[in-house]
């Protein structure tokens, strides 16, 4: 199987096939030096762009330098990462013909107040390449920060009105 960098529609630069490839078929592996998450974060404090894939519970990164880095995210790939036995394989999920870009979900979990906007295009595209599960959690995050910020004024407009309806209920 031919791979090849290429200019990308979804960003910058992807990874491209050269020859068909079969569902179930491994693709790529991610390759790179392995770094503590502190070590990574310490790393790229101040650049726009890294290529950093999670391990397991995600304390560990792999420092992308194979071509498997060059694999966009969509929300509707025709891949997907697994990790086996500490390595991570990018599979073929669909048929796959010559000169299509690959692209797996990169289902992203940890980026700070980044919003990590998705360009892939796809009909369903969820405009992010963070996970289902770390949206819904920015979300229940976000709905418990504002809660607490409308507390106290809630707590006033509660009493407030409960006063003047006794006022009123005494005239």
């Amino acid at each position: 199987m031919g791979l090849i960098i290429h200019p990308s529609a979804i960003h910058a630069t992807g990874c491209f096939t050269t020859t068909p490839i079969r569902k179930g078929a491994r693709v790529a592996e991610y390759t790179g030096p392995r770094l503590s998450k502190e070590e990574a974060d310490a790393l790229y404090e101040n650049s726009a762009i890294t290529y950093l894939f999670g391990l397991g519970d995600g304390s560990i990164v792999i420092d992308g330098q194979g071509p498997a880095r060059f694999i966009n995210h969509s929300c509707d790939p025709n891949c997907e990462s697994g990790e086996v036995r500490g390595r991570v394989w990018i599979k073929a999920i669909k048929n796959i013909s010559a000169g299509e870009e690959l692209t797996y979900d990169y289902c992203l979990y940890d980026g700070g107040a980044d919003e990590a906007l998705c360009n892939c295009g796809a009909k369903k595209c969820r405009g992010t390449m963070y996970s289902r599960e770390e949206i819904r959690r920015r979300k229940a995050a976000m709905k418990a920060a504002l809660q607490t910020l409308q507390r106290p004024a809630a707590k006033k407009r509660a009493r407030r009105k409960t006063g003047t309806g006794a006022k009123a209920n005494k005239a």
